[in-house]
């Protein structure tokens, strides 16, 4: 049986768990790592109900590869790599052309604790990115109690919709409705100051 995975245990010691078979050590990693991930997505795609799935299909995608993982740099560096790829196929699978300013994107596929990067990540976007972190996370603590699960359950533990209607014993349809109601009220919590972004770029691009 495996030993328990702990939250604060770092990132290196959480991957090498993985590869050694604990599905719940990358649980734990996603949980750490999915309001960054979610905020770098929504640098490219402005929707909040297609970031998150844009961003579970990266964290699919990371988690398939894990074993490709050698600890050359961080986890983070390497899970932001993953979702902005994620995200700029996701818009080429569509023919949508990602955003013209995201030289701060590019530079997140650098490791996150270079000097390019440090010179890159002005104060207003950390400070953007802890504003989109702590609004999340403040949507989800107001969420209904059904909802917050079943959102939880899709979103951070990767859940099919049939498994989740077994274990909170109610419908598929129920449970997409849940989910779909959960992202609804996240979007209406998240969109002013989604908005109030584009509306600073664009007024710095004119």
């Amino acid at each position: 049986m495996a030993d328990v995975v702990m939250p604060q245990e770092p990132d290196h010691t959480l991957v090498g768990r993985v590869q050694a078979g604990e599905r719940a050590a990358f649980d734990v990693l996603v949980r750490r790592h999915q309001h960054r991930v979610l905020a770098l997505i929504g640098r490219y795609i402005a929707d909040w109900s297609e970031c998150q799935d844009v961003a579970q299909e990266a964290f699919v995608r990371a988690f398939r590869a894990i074993d490709s993982f050698r600890g050359d740099a961080q986890f983070s560096t390497w899970m932001h790599r993953i979702a902005v790829n994620t995200a700029k196929n996701h818009l080429a699978a569509q023919n949508r052309r990602p955003p013209a300013a995201d030289i701060d994107l590019v530079d997140a596929e650098v490791a996150s604790d270079s000097a390019r990067l440090r010179d890159t990540d002005t104060p207003e976007r950390e400070l953007m990115r802890e504003q989109v972190e702590q609004c999340v996370l403040a949507a989800v603590a107001q969420l209904p109690a059904d909802w917050r699960q079943a959102f939880e359950l899709r979103e951070v533990q990767g859940l099919s919709y049939e498994q989740i209607a077994q274990a909170m014993n109610c419908p598929v349809g129920t449970v997409r409705s849940r989910i779909y109601r959960a992202r609804e009220a996240i979007d209406q919590q998240l969109r002013p100051l989604l908005e109030g972004r584009s509306a600073t770029r664009e007024r710095s691009r004119a």
